[in-house]
C-alpha cells in the first residue's frame, strides 16, 4: 500500500482558514483549484481577485484527506506501480500517436520499414520521444469487412513485418503500443474476445502496451490476457478513468481537454497515484502553451501527436522547443517526477507565477510557469535554506547563488512571457551533471518568445497522370463523355477534423487543403468505360501480361486457383491496389480518371446529387448488406436505372473507384468515388458512405498489402486529341 492512505497521526492539527470540503464523489479529469472565484458580476472578468496563495495550503491539506478517503473507497492497491516491467511507464514522458501510413515511418517505394528516419525527424524537431502508438486501423476500418485484428496482419509483412518495426523502436529505446477498439463489431467476426486477440498480436510482435480507443479506463481483462501469455503490458486508456478502480490496472493514461484559465490546473490521477503517468493529448490544438505548462507544472507528460489520421498538424517551432525543454528536464530527473509528496501550487512571491514541489532524498525540484503575457523578473520563491544547500537554474542552466534572509534563500529568476522555469535544491554538496546544465544552457541562448508560434496547413500535391494514346472514337466499352463547362463541386466526409485548414484535400487551384471545393472548369471531351473494369476483364490483363504485382497479399483475394469465381465474370473486380488498377490501365492504353472527369461523368452539366437525378432511387443501386461480412458486388450492368445522362453505368453503391491520388511530406491518399453497397453497423466510426456525386471518401494508403478491397475497384478513360493536347484542368 502506498503511504497516502495510512492514516494521520494524533497530532493535534490546526484550524483551517480556508474550508474546502471535497466530495467524495469528485470527478473529471481536474481538481477543483484554490481560490474563491468572484460571484457577479466579477464572475466572468474578475479573475485577478482570485487568492490562491492565502489558500494553497488549506486546499492541499484538505485534499490529502481527500485522496486518503477516495483511495480506501476504491480498495487501492499500488503493486502494479512496483511490478519491474511496467515501471517504464513511469519514465514514458513524450509519446507519440503514429500513423502506419506516415511516410516516414514507411517507404512505399522501397517497402520497407523506415523507423530510424521516423525517430530521426521527431528527434530534431523536439527531442525525440518515449514511446509510440503504432495505428493500423482508423478511418480506413468499415471500408470492407476486415476486422481490426486482420488489419494488422494486412501491414507489409504481416505480424513478421510488424515485429521488425517493433525491434527498431526498441533498439532505440522507444516503447511500442497497440489499439484496441471496443467499437469495432460491425465488420467480420475475429472469433475471439477482443483481449485475446490483442494479446496473442502482442506476444507475437513484442509490443509494450495497449491503447483503450474511447476507453474509460482499459478493462482488467486485457491487463489478465497479456499476462497469461507471458507479456505483461502498461495499458493505456484514451479517456478518462470513469470506474476509478480501474487507476489500480491503468498505471498510464490520456489527458485531454486542460482548463485555460489563469490558475493552472492539477491533474486528478496524478494526485491519487503520483507515479500514475498520464500523457496530455489535445491533437487539434495549434497553440499548445497552455498544454505544455500543464504538463510542466505537473510533471506529466505529452502526446506529440501531429498525423492525425492523415490531417497533418505540426508542432510549431515554438512549441517544439518548448516540449524539447521539458522533455529534456522531465528525463533529466525522472524519479522526482514521481515523487509520492508531490506538492502543486508551491509558495511563490509574484502574482501570475505558480510552482509545483517535487521533494526527493537530499534534493528537491520546482517547477515554475509564468501566466501571464509579460515577462515576470525578480524574486519568484523564498525557499528554506540549511548550511551547505545548493541551488541550480536548470531551466537556464546554471547555478545560483542567491541571497539569504532570516533562513530562507531568495530566488530570482526572469520566466519568460507566459514561460517556464525549474530550480533544483542539494544538499550535502551535491550537484548537478555538467553535461546536463551546460545543454540548458546551450537551449536557453534562444528565447522562446523569439521562435514562431505561426501554424501552416502542409501543402499537398496532386499526383501527376500522364495522358493515354488519343483516340477520336471510343474503344469498345467506352462512351465518349462531350467537353463543356463544369462547376465541380465537391466536399470530403472525414469524420473528423471540423472545417480546419489542412483536412481533405488540396486541388492545384487551392492555396491549402479545405475540406469543401467549387471550382469552374472548361471540360475537354474524353472516353469513359460504360462499366467497372470486370473480373473477366482483368484475367485477360494478366493472361496477357503475366502481371505479377511485388507485393501479393490480399491481390486478387477473392479469386479461387487464379481466376474468378464461377458466376463473378461479370462483377466488379476488387482486391487490386491503386497500383494494380495503374498496371492494368497502361496495359489497355488507357489510364485512371482524375476526380472530376469520374463526378463530371456522373454529373453531367446540371449539378444533380445522383448520376440518374435528384432522388435517391433505391433500384438504381445494388441493395445495401448490412450484415458483418462484405457480400459478392453486383452484376456491372445489373441495374441500367442508374446509368447518367452520358450512359455511364454502375457509378454508385456498388464498389467505390479508384480515382486521384494526393500526398503531402508524410501522408499519401487516394480519392474513392460511388460508394458501396457494405453498411456495417453498430459504430458511427466506420468508413463513411459517399453516394451524392458531391461528396467523396479519401481513403489512406500505405501499402497494396493493406490498401487492397473487397469493397474497391475502378474503372478507366482513354483521352481524345483533346483532352491529350490541352489536358484537363
Amino acid at each position: 500500500m502506498t503511504d497516502h492512505i495510512l492514516p494521520p497521526g494524533d497530532d493535534e492539527r490546526d484550524e483551517l482558514g480556508t474550508e474546502f470540503r471535497f466530495s467524495h464523489v469528485t470527478t473529471g479529469r481536474y481538481l477543483p483549484v484554490p481560490g474563491k472565484a468572484p460571484g457577479w458580476p466579477f464572475a466572468d472578468i474578475g479573475h485577478w481577485k482570485i487568492d490562491t496563495k492565502g489558500c494553497a495550503d488549506d486546499w492541499v491539506r484538505e485534499l490529502i484527506d481527500w485522496r486518503r478517503e477516495h483511495l480506501i473507497r476504491i480498495g487501492y492497491d499500488d503493486a502494479n506501480y512496483r511490478r519491474p516491467e511496467l515501471l517504464w511507464a513511469q519514465r514514458n514522458f513524450v509519446h507519440v500517436q503514429m500513423m502506419v501510413e506516415d511516410r516516414y515511418f514507411y517507404d512505399p517505394v522501397t517497402g520497407e520499414y523506415t523507423v530510424d528516419r521516423y525517430l530521426d525527424d521527431l528527434e530534431a524537431r523536439f527531442g525525440g520521444v518515449d514511446s509510440v502508438l503504432i495505428w493500423y486501423i482508423y478511418p480506413n476500418i468499415g471500408v470492407d469487412d476486415r476486422n481490426q485484428t486482420d488489419l494488422a496482419h494486412d501491414l507489409p509483412g504481416g505480424l513478421a513485418g510488424l515485429k521488425k518495426a517493433v525491434d527498431a523502436f526498441h533498439r532505440r529505446g522507444v516503447r511500442v503500443f497497440l489499439p484496441t477498439k471496443p467499437w469495432d463489431n460491425g465488420t467480420r467476426p475475429q472469433g475471439q474476445r477482443d483481449w485475446h486477440a490483442i494479446a496473442d498480436i502482442i506476444r507475437a510482435v513484442g509490443a509494450d502496451g495497449i491503447n483503450g480507443d474511447t476507453y474509460n479506463g482499459v478493462p482488467r481483462a486485457f491487463f489478465d490476457a497479456c499476462d497469461a501469455v507471458g507479456c505483461p503490458v502498461v495499458l493505456q486508456p484514451e479517456s478518462t478513468i470513469s470506474s476509478e478502480e480501474q487507476l489500480i490496472w491503468n498505471v498510464q493514461s490520456w489527458g485531454k481537454k486542460v482548463p485555460a484559465d489563469v490558475i493552472p490546473s492539477v491533474a486528478k490521477w496524478k494526485w491519487l497515484e503520483p507515479r500514475h503517468m498520464i500523457n496530455l493529448e489535445n491533437r487539434w490544438g495549434r497553440n499548445r502553451t497552455n498544454d505544455l505548462q500543464y504538463i510542466h507544472f505537473n510533471g506529466v507528460g505529452y502526446n506529440a501527436w501531429e498525423n492525425i489520421w492523415g490531417i497533418w498538424n505540426q508542432f510549431t517551432p515554438r512549441d517544439a522547443e518548448t516540449l524539447r525543454r521539458i522533455s529534456a528536464l522531465q528525463r533529466a530527473f525522472a524519479p522526482l517526477m514521481v515523487s509520492m509528496d508531490w506538492r502543486p501550487y508551491a509558495p511563490t512571491l509574484q502574482t501570475g507565477v505558480f510552482a509545483s514541489r517535487f521533494p526527493g532524498a537530499g534534493r528537491t525540484l520546482w517547477t515554475l510557469v509564468n501566466r501571464m503575457e509579460y515577462e515576470i523578473a525578480g524574486e519568484q520563491m523564498a525557499l528554506p535554506h540549511v548550511a551547505g544547500r545548493r541551488y541550480f537554474d536548470l531551466w537556464n542552466g546554471c547555478e545560483l547563488q542567491p541571497s539569504i534572509l532570516d533562513g530562507q534563500a531568495l530566488i530570482e529568476l526572469a520566466l519568460e512571457p507566459q514561460g517556464y522555469g525549474a530550480v533544483l535544491a542539494t544538499d550535502d554538496g551535491n550537484g548537478v551533471d555538467p553535461a546536463y546544465l551546460a545543454r540548458a544552457a546551450e537551449m536557453a541562448c534562444t528565447p522562446l518568445q523569439s521562435l514562431s508560434g505561426r501554424w501552416s496547413a502542409l501543402p499537398q500535391r496532386l499526383r501527376d497522370v500522364a495522358p493515354s494514346a488519343p483516340q477520336a472514337t471510343p474503344p469498345d466499352g467506352m462512351v465518349t463523355i462531350p467537353g463543356g463547362e463544369y462547376d465541380f463541386v465537391v466536399g470530403g466526409i472525414e469524420i473528423e477534423g471540423q472545417t480546419w485548414a489542412g483536412v481533405d484535400v488540396q486541388y492545384p487551384w487551392e492555396s491549402c487543403p479545405r475540406r469543401d471545393h467549387r471550382r469552374r472548369l472548361h471540360m475537354q471531351a474524353f472516353h469513359m468505360d460504360r462499366h467497372p473494369v470486370t473480373n473477366a476483364a482483368f484475367k485477360r490483363f494478366m493472361d496477357a501480361s503475366g502481371y505479377a504485382p511485388a507485393d501479393t497479399h490480399n491481390f486478387l483475394r477473392d479469386w479461387v486457383d487464379g481466376r474468378p469465381q464461377p458466376g463473378w465474370e461479370n462483377k466488379p473486380v476488387t482486391w487490386v491496389g491503386l497500383e494494380d488498377a495503374r498496371a492494368y490501365a497502361a496495359w489497355a492504353g488507357k489510364r485512371l480518371p482524375r476526380e472530376w472527369e469520374w463526378q463530371y461523368a456522373a454529373q453531367g452539366t446540371d449539378g444533380r446529387p445522383y448520376p440518374w437525378g435528384q432522388t435517391w432511387d433505391a433500384d438504381a443501386v445494388p441493395a445495401p448488406h448490412r450484415g458483418r461480412t462484405l457480400q459478392a458486388p453486383d452484376d456491372v450492368d445489373a441495374h441500367p436505372r442508374g446509368a447518367s445522362a452520358f450512359g455511364v453505368l454502375d457509378l454508385v453503391g456498388n464498389v467505390w473507384q479508384w480515382t486521384d491520388e494526393f500526398e503531402d511530406e508524410h501522408t499519401r491518399a487516394a480519392i474513392v468515388r460511388g460508394g458501396s453497397s457494405y453498411l456495417p453497423q453498430t459504430s458511427h466510426w466506420y468508413f463513411p458512405q459517399a453516394y451524392r456525386l458531391d461528396q467523396h471518401g479519401k481513403y489512406l494508403l500505405m501499402a497494396p498489402s493493406k490498401d487492397r478491397s473487397g469493397a474497391i475497384g475502378f474503372r478507366c478513360v482513354v483521352d481524345t486529341p483533346a483532352s491529350a493536347a490541352g489536358g484537363q484542368p
